[in-house]
């Protein structure tokens, strides 16, 4: 059996239909097993009003009880079978939806990852989790046409070719009666993947909203603008619900028509069938027989309406998913060997330089600056960084990324156990556990945690303070113990007493290997070997920090502005309403 979740496989990405197409060839012999097992359960189901027409005018007569039983016995034998291969039928169907949803979730997935850096770039957040949800589930719902489609094709001819041999002018009937219905669904088919691609747009802008203001509610509340954002999220809600309404509008046609055109049908055939009947041209079982035929009918014909409904949307969603992995990763033409030995990095746009193992703090009047630079350094965008002698971009991505860590402060955690979420995939140690925790001053989180490092956290940390949330990045990246950590702002929302704690043990666990630390505490700045100060995104002095403060007023202020926003921030945390402010301290 193919299996999923090993090689999704190299999807074709050409268009929505030949995704469609190559999620259903991708599962080798399981669409033709569920066409065949639904072609023969629809072949039989259509069995039953021969056999019916065969009893009645065969066993309904004196003296021919044992012909009537005998075809009430094959009656029953068929419909037993018919309901055993209804039960294979389904589940061979329920293996193939679930095998494009679990593949088409593990590309999607996978290619996300391929991106990296590049995706928050090239997609919104909002997009991946449309895709990643309603877009599969869509895709999965469009793949119902391989076993009923089939099969409803082959029913629909086999009755025509029944009726013929009844009456040439139901056999018409029933012939023109899929074209018919294709001329009256067809328009509304089309109008339904335009206002579907347009719903799915606004879904998508609109999850990215939303996971913007759950990030950072209380501080727009703080700020005092929770109303002004709460009305522009209401208004783009009323939006997307006026598009909601717009694809529920024809859907509803759509299903409206599905169930009642066939049954319109059903109607026509049966009075053309009575009044023939009534005139002597059919016998009462050839009667019974043809609204047999046609009450069998209903079901591929109504699917055939709902087909059209499916595949349209998986169509829509089809091609989200291949705009998605589409989407290049940045172009990695690197060949060149890293340096052996740890060697300098240097930025040659700022002219900022990273000396091997010693501690570099990155001071910048604007913060942008500082992280424009680590960006450079650890090759996170275009970059003319060095790295020794040889270009960043010169060396393997991989290579790049084995060595040099770039820790953001608003790095993404992930839900699970708070042990996995630090570990980052990496087998972790419980003596190295023990010294990141104490390194980044967080023994206090894991101990206030009912099951300490085996509680469960959620999504992003939010159920934990800012400043827990930003020690438990540093454990992360401590962990990793890289070669090269590039820090951005890793106490930015620590109080000033956790924040010197983080500061005096991250300079001792990482004696001796090249770290950089963007920040302009105070606090921080003192424990740096070296401070690079940056105005206008130019180094404009390099020295200690006690030796910039005395010679550098620019740096002065900046610094001296920093230590008065730090002694202010315990008492103005509930005016500005920042949660991502810890107090609670951590014991040195």
């Amino acid at each position: 059996m193919v299996d999923a979740y090993e090689d999704p496989g190299t999807p074709q990405t050409r268009g929505g239909w030949w995704y469609l197409w190559w999620a259903v060839a991708r599962q080798g012999a399981r669409p033709w097993a569920a066409g065949g097992l639904g072609t023969v359960w629809m072949v039989l189901l259509a069995v039953q009003p021969y056999m019916m027409q065969r009893a009645v005018d065969e066993g309904l007569l004196p003296g021919r009880t044992g012909v009537l039983a005998a075809w009430t016995a094959a009656m029953f034998l068929v419909g037993a079978v018919t309901a055993w291969l209804s039960i294979l039928r389904h589940r061979t169907m329920t293996r193939l939806r679930m095998d494009a949803s679990f593949r088409t979730s593990k590309l999607v997935v996978e290619h996300a990852v391929r991106l990296g850096a590049a995706l928050s770039r090239r997609a919104g957040a909002g997009e991946v989790v449309t895709v990643g949800v309603g877009d599969v589930n869509a895709i999965s719902d469009s793949l119902s046409m391989v076993g009923p489609g089939v099969a409803s094709i082959v029913l629909y001819g086999m009755v025509a070719g029944l009726l013929v041999s009844v009456s040439a002018p139901l056999a018409l009937v029933v012939l023109l009666g899929l074209p018919a219905l294709a001329v009256v669904t067809g328009p509304l088919s089309r109008r339904l993947q335009g206002v579907e691609s347009e719903y799915r747009e606004r879904q998508g802008v609109l999850t990215a909203r939303i996971g913007d203001l759950a990030g950072g509610l209380r501080v727009l509340g703080g700020l005092g603008g929770k109303s002004l954002i709460a009305d522009a999220f209401r208004a783009d809600s009323r939006r997307l619900r006026e598009q909601g309404y717009r694809v529920a509008s024809v859907a509803s046609w759509v299903q409206a028509l599905a169930v009642g055109l066939p049954t319109l049908f059903l109607a026509v055939v049966t009075w053309i069938a009575a009044r023939m009947a009534a005139q002597g041209s059919l016998s009462i079982g050839q009667l019974v027989a043809v609204y047999g035929y046609v009450a069998v009918l209903v079901g591929p014909v109504a699917f055939f309406v709902e087909m059209v409904y499916d595949l349209n949307r998986g169509v829509v969603a089809a091609r989200r998913v291949v705009r998605l992995l589409r989407l290049e990763p940045e172009p990695d033409e690197g060949t060149l060997p890293a340096p052996e030995r740890p060697a300098e990095l240097c930025d040659p746009v700022s002219g900022t330089r990273v000396a091997p193992g010693l501690l570099t703090a990155l001071a910048a009047a604007r913060p942008a600056d500082a992280t424009a630079v680590i960006d450079r350094l650890g090759r996170y965008g275009p970059t003319d960084a060095t790295w020794g002698d040889v270009r960043v971009d010169a060396v393997p991505l991989a290579d790049v990324r084995r060595r040099i860590l770039v820790a953001d402060n608003e790095a993404d955690l992930f839900a699970g156990p708070l042990r996995e979420a630090v570990a980052a995939g990496r087998p972790a140690g419980a003596d190295a556990m023990r010294r990141a925790v104490y390194a980044a001053a967080a023994e206090d989180v894991v101990d206030g945690l009912p099951d300490g490092l085996d509680t469960a956290v959620s999504g992003q940390g939010r159920s934990l303070s800012g400043g827990q949330r930003q020690r438990l990045r540093l454990v992360r990246a401590l962990l990793a113990d890289p070669e090269v950590l590039l820090a951005v702002e890793p106490t930015s929302a620590l109080d000033a007493h956790t924040e010197a704690t983080v500061a005096r043990r991250l300079r001792a666990a990482r004696d001796g290997r090249t770290t950089l630390v963007a920040s302009t505490s105070p606090l921080v700045l003192d424990h740096a070997d070296t401070v690079v100060f940056l105005a206008e995104g130019k180094v404009a002095a390099t020295g200690p920090h006690h030796r910039l403060l005395a010679e550098q007023p620019a740096y002065r202020a900046l610094v001296a502005r920093d230590a008065e926003d730090t002694d202010a921030e315990d008492i103005h945390t509930e005016d500005i309403g920042a949660e991502d402010i810890d107090t609670e301290g951590a014991a040195s």
